[in-house]
């Protein structure tokens, strides 16, 4: 069975759905694949207190399920599948899933994965502690200790950041060097000289400890010596980098450090297109910089603009 459409989505996250639901206004009929993990991987953050006109309580899940309900409400088709493979060297381009979907034009939003430590003590308490953001759920435990884990910039500057409001942060890096960009490591220094940054170099997380409600410690061992030492904190933020989710994409559409590339020099009209005619990305599967709901969202929002015109500029060619 082959699902035709003029426009298919390929993601489930804020920049996917709110695609789907500006294209679904513009009477585009999309169809929204969601892969693997409907609503991305903000279903995994307990709280948030940063999306626009929510201050109340707001969790990662909430949020996803309204932004489905918005885009059904409108017209948007939405499967359960995941796409494992996929032909852009013709239109209409070809998604292959459970079922074969061709359209017109594409939308990418398969956002990005962090990268996490991979102990098993780390996925049981995801959102109960464990964290890949620290802009996102720092606030969470204001005045209260904390560890970052890494040694990149973004280690860096979650330190850094949460320096403001926790009570302590313990920045633990497997080696004795940071990579992170001089002027960021100055600035980290001089929090540590302070007390307010504790670094513990050599040293890798062995196990997240706590009640079956939230982190309270973690194990550390060393990595040049035969010894552990267990520190008391209250959240473990991991910052050891994202993944693009753009696996099926390698040698169909140009990237870039794994992430797709937008904007192409040779065309100032369509600010979410790639290189390929009729395909366009929006959210964290090309942001490596912000990742943020709100960023995803607008993405979304831009990308659908695109298409619509994008659209309606191959109508009037063809009359």
């Amino acid at each position: 069975m082959i699902i035709k459409s003029k426009l298919l989505i390929l993601g489930s996250g804020p920049a996917g759905y709110t695609a789907a639901i500006y294209a679904a206004r513009a009477n585009l009929n999309p169809i929204l694949i969601t892969g693997l993990q409907p609503g991305g991987q903000l279903t995994t953050t307990d709280r948030i207190e940063n999306w626009p006109g929510s201050p109340d309580k707001l969790t990662g899940s909430t949020l996803m399920d309204r932004m489905n309900v918005h885009a059904i409400k409108f017209g948007t088709k939405i499967y359960f599948d995941h796409i494992y493979q996929v032909d852009f060297k013709q239109q209409p381009f070809a998604c292959y899933g459970n079922k074969q979907y061709k359209s017109d034009t594409i939308i990418i939003a398969t956002g990005a994965s962090a990268r996490y430590l991979g102990i098993a003590s780390e996925e049981l308490y995801k959102g109960k502690g464990v964290s890949a953001c620290a802009v996102c759920d720092g606030f969470f435990y204001k005045n209260n200790p904390v560890s970052v884990i890494g040694g990149g910039n973004t280690a860096i500057e979650e330190a850094l950041y949460l320096s403001n409001i926790a009570s302590q942060v313990h920045l633990i890096h497997r080696r004795s060097e940071f990579k992170a960009e001089k002027i960021l490591v100055n600035r980290m220094l001089k929090k540590s000289y302070s007390g307010k940054i504790i670094l513990h170099t050599n040293y890798i997380v062995k196990e997240i400890l706590g009640d079956s409600k939230k982190v309270n410690a973690i194990l550390l061992e060393s990595t040049n010596q035969k010894k552990e030492k267990k520190i008391l904190v209250s959240a473990v933020f991991v910052a050891i980098g994202h993944l693009p989710n753009t696996n099926i994409f390698c040698n169909q559409i140009p990237l870039k450090n794994n992430y797709i590339c937008i904007r192409p020099v040779d065309n100032v009209l369509y600010r979410t297109a790639t290189a390929i005619s009729g395909i366009f990305s929006a959210g964290d599967v090309s942001d490596y910089l912000y990742r943020q709901a709100i960023t995803a969202a607008s993405f979304g929002c831009m990308a659908a603009l695109d298409v619509e015109r994008y659209l309606n500029n191959l109508t009037k060619e063809n009359i």
